[in-house]
């Protein structure tokens, strides 16, 4: 052995001793037992009153080294991680904020109970023991009450997470002490007052959330002092005033968000100092004035805008069409006029959304345009030939375009153009064709007078002979009048939809070959077979990758209509959160097409609301109350988008248990999209039908009406209501008889002047206390809103998901002083929506016609992503604002096309 090899022998030994050495440091270290016994009686202490179970803390066991989410430091207690812990069953029966033990944990640095039930609370004490607290995370825990002032006494705290909860009155000013806070989130709770101008003390804070509470007052300025603020998030609260200068300072800011406030004046040009600024979102305020181009200037990080639902005036700067990262420009709903630019002033741009909806923009179509995937340019005023390179599935409804259906009228047309001094005579009819150049002026007088007399004549012998064969039905079917309105013509059988406007499936998901499908579902073997859906057969799924989903196979053989194309073409036009992920689809057999989405692992409201619960025992476990709201505001998110976000508004026509699908954390995913269809002319039955008895009811959903309309999902989102309230599983699916009565038995509990009457129809499962059941009562009071026996009395979407959003709003300022100002003041229109829908209904809401109460793929027991955030809107003030500005205090459903586009020119009405 030569001596390099005996070093390097030696080299590897010493290597390998003190590795060994490390380990067993390391080791000793992490195993290190719980050395106070102080601590460890504090921990039983704790398991005891929290009700955990012995699963996650083994009572004879070392808490250091076996206890799930303990850490210890040098023996000692150093952090408490329950979150997603389960309660004992005894521990369920009595939950609390019961944690007085963790007074004795001395060195403790973090607590952690996110989504764990700590009904009470917070105790003051905590500002007083915990001090060595760094990180404090009590989000969805139902906290309630205030936030005590002494948690300004942790001065250690750098992360405070309070949001989703029921925390109210005023933010104390003492959390302007917690200097070393890096991450304030107090959003989702019922704060109110002023956001306290101490915060501008808190020098190292990179994120404020305080988004959805009840918060009131103007943006303190001082909030500009905050050198690292990253993330500044205040929208749906009730802040006034302009949005201050000082923001301009924050030159760290990546997100701002001030949306769904009172917001006032005009957007100061020295924002343009937040030059890092990836995401600016003002929409839904009372901001007027036209936009400098200053303000663009120094942003050129810019990824979102959106400046919808405000009253911005004049044109959108050449620097906004510019930016270079730009891909979401959302500036719809407001009186924006002007040309689009040519495309050489958005050379670098790569965005992918437009929505300029709801202006006056107006000339022609330009290049500009094809640098879009998504584009909404509806409610305007463009005229000329739509391009090639606009794509399929642009919105281009209520514009002056040649050749495209859904336009304004040459009037209208006209007559703007006219006030801008500029002359329309281009205005063609849709499926028309352009006339031969070469026809003189002579030949074509001569056709156009001949066609009106031909016309005219043709259209006099059709209504002849209409109005002979309608005498001569109502003549032989007068007895049967009643028995056609309850069962009118399956929906399959006579769609009421609209033939899809695409044909190419090829950006509408990915294209799976059948084969992988087969692979999939083990050839669809039974043992994968869910149900059968009213439009296909429904098999879970395992993609290659381990990717879960539910597989629609429609035979086309047995349904008549080809549904499957309307569905792909909805999904082509849409995307929220708050619908079924669409994942792909597989057109390759003739005869059979499939549809795939992804698999919801709480499956739909109607399997989910009672469940099995822990292994130890047998007993159906209930849905707690904060599910069951959560739940009930994710569906009125969706279909809130579907009848005020879409153009024209789609209605879903199968609201019900089993069409609102649960992620695997009880986000809502509506499904059984099958049925959706676009709310086309008037929701109501026309004088004229009425006066000969003609069977068409405005109230007819899926099981077959030739319309349907925004009010008859309010009315069925009013049945899921009162099954969330009640526990009475199938009360969304069930047919007249059986709901007309439940209702009779039910709806004289619910009553907006004594609380105590609802208590005897709410689900004995639930565990509520005093706070809880006034938003069992407001959600009570919310469905027989919606179940009111006339549709155009119903409150529209939006407004009930602002009522789900405010539910103590709903019952306890209905006999406030300031109830006379709600009901006539702009913002407060959400609320005198409700209650006027309520003192205009009858004691027993009537029943409208029957819906089939069938299910598609949103019946399954398959979940996917978390959806996003539900918006909520803060009170009014006052009444400072005038009724003329807020747009929508009058729409108690979308009116048809006619009427919706002069509300345009009006003003600026919102798609």
């Amino acid at each position: 052995m030569t001596m390099v090899d005996r070093r390097r022998i030696l080299v590897a030994f010493v290597f390998l001793l003190l590795l060994l050495l490390f380990e067993s440091t390391f080791e000793q270290q992490v195993k290190q037992p719980l050395t106070l016994p102080a601590e460890k009686v504090a921990l039983l202490g704790l398991r005891s009153s929290l009700g955990l179970r012995s699963k996650d803390w083994p009572i004879k066991a070392d808490p250091c080294s076996n206890w799930t989410g303990i850490t210890c430091a040098n023996g000692s207690v150093t952090g408490i991680n329950i979150f997603g812990f389960r309660r004992t069953r005894l521990g369920r029966q009595n939950p609390q904020f019961a944690v007085n033990s963790l007074a004795n944990l001395t060195h403790l640095v973090s607590f952690n109970a996110s989504g764990f039930l700590l009904p009470g609370s917070i105790p003051d004490w905590f500002g007083q023991s915990l001090l060595t607290l760094q990180v404090l995370d009590l989000r969805s825990c139902s906290v309630n009450g205030s936030i005590p002032s002494s948690i300004g006494n942790l001065t250690s705290l750098t992360g405070l997470y309070l949001s989703n909860n029921r925390i109210s009155a005023d933010i104390p000013p003492s959390l302007g002490q917690l200097l070393n806070l890096s991450v304030l989130d107090l959003s989702k709770n019922s704060l109110s007052g002023a956001i306290p101008s101490s915060f501008a003390t808190l020098g190292n804070l990179t994120s404020l959330d305080s988004s959805s509470n009840n918060l009131t007052g103007s943006i303190p300025p001082g909030i500009g002092s905050l050198s690292k603020l990253q993330s500044l998030n205040l929208s749906n609260n009730s802040l006034t005033s302009s949005i201050p200068a000082q923001l301009g300072d924050l030159t760290s800011l990546v997100d701002l968000d001030l949306s769904f406030n009172n917001l006032s004046g005009s957007v100061p040009e020295d924002l343009r100092g937040l030059r890092n600024l990836q995401r600016m979102v003002f929409g839904h305020n009372f901001l007027v004035g036209s936009l400098s181009a200053k303000l663009f200037s120094g942003t050129s990080q810019l990824q979102v805008v959106v400046l919808r639902r405000n009253d911005f005036t004049g044109a959108l700067p050449d620097v906004l069409w510019s930016l270079p990262g730009l891909n979401l420009l959302d500036v719809s709903g407001n009186n924006f006029t002007g040309f689009l630019p040519n495309s050489s002033l958005n050379s670098n741009a790569s965005a992918a959304v437009l929505n300029i909806s709801g202006n006056m923009f107006y000339g022609n179509l330009t290049l500009l345009l094809s640098r879009y995937g998504s584009i909404d340019l509806s409610g305007n005023y463009f005229e000329g030939k739509v391009p090639e390179y606009v794509p399929n599935n642009a919105s281009l409804s209520s514009n002056c375009l040649q050749y495209v259906l859904n336009q304004r009228t040459s009037t209208d047309c006209s007559s703007f153009y006219a006030e801008k001094g500029l002359t329309f005579d281009n205005f063609g009819q849709p499926n028309s064709t352009p006339p031969a150049e070469n026809s003189s002026r002579k030949n074509k007088r001569k056709i156009i007078i001949l066609a009106a007399v031909l016309g005219g004549v043709a259209f006099i012998a059709l209504v002849v002979a209409l109005l002979l064969l309608i005498l001569y039905a109502c003549k032989k079917d007068t007895t049967n009048q009643r028995a056609v309105d309850v069962q009118p013509v399956p929906a399959r059988d006579k769609s009421p939809l609209p033939g899809p406007s695409i044909t190419n499936f090829s950006n509408v998901g990915d294209a799976y070959t059948y084969q992988q499908l087969l692979q999939a579902t083990l050839d669809f073997s039974d043992e994968n077979f869910i149900k059968h859906g009213h439009s296909g057969d429904l098999f879970r799924g395992l993609l290659e990758g381990g990717i879960p989903v539910v597989i629609k196979r429609i035979d086309l053989q047995s349904i008549k209509r080809d549904s499957y194309l309307v569905e792909l073409d909805f999904f082509s036009k849409t995307s929220h959160p708050r619908l079924v992920p669409f994942l792909g689809h597989c057109l390759e057999k003739e005869n059979e097409k499939f549809l795939v989405y992804k698999y919801m692992p709480n499956g739909d409201l109607s399997s989910s609301l009672y469940r099995k619960g822990d292994s130890e025992d047998d007993n159906l476990q209930s849905l707690d109350w904060i599910t069951r709201l959560k739940i009930a505001t994710g569906a009125a998110e969706g279909l809130s988008y579907l009848h005020h976000e879409c153009t024209p508004p789609f209605v879903h026509r199968d609201v019900q248990a089993s069409s609102i699908l649960l992620d695997d954390k009880f986000e809502v995913r509506l499904g059984s999209l099958g049925e959706v269809c676009a709310q086309e002319g008037d929701g109501h039955q026309s004088r004229i039908s009425r006066l000969l008895r003609l069977p068409q009811s405005s109230e007819q959903g899926a099981s077959g009406s030739s319309t349907a309309t925004c009010a008859y999902d309010v009315y069925c989102f009013g049945k899921v209501l009162l099954e969330l309230v009640t526990g009475k599983l199938g009360i969304s699916a069930s047919n007249d008889a059986q709901m007309k009565e439940w209702l009779d038995q039910t709806l004289p509990h619910i009553t907006i002047y004594d609380k105590d009457l609802v208590t005897k129809i709410v689900d004995p499962s639930l565990i509520v206390d005093e706070d809880l059941l006034e938003e069992v009562w407001a959600m009570a009071i919310v469905a027989r809103s919606c179940l009111n026996p006339k549709p155009s009395k119903r409150p529209p979407m939006r407004y009930i998901l602002k009522a789900l959003e405010n539910p103590l709003k709903v019952v306890r300022e209905e006999s406030s002083s300031s109830a006379r100002l709600r009901t006539t003041s702009s913002r407060g229109s959400w609320n005198a929506a409700i209650f006027g829908s309520w003192r205009s209904s009858s004691d027993v809401a009537a029943i409208p016609a029957a819906s089939s109460g069938r299910e598609g793929p949103g019946s399954l027991k398959q979940s996917g992503t978390t959806g996003s955030q539900s918006h909520s809107s803060g009170q009014n003030g006052g009444g400072e604002h005038s009724s003329s500005r807020r747009r929508h205090s009058r729409e108690i459903c979308p009116e048809p096309p006619d009427i919706r586009d002069v509300e345009r020119q009006e003003q600026g009405h919102h798609i």
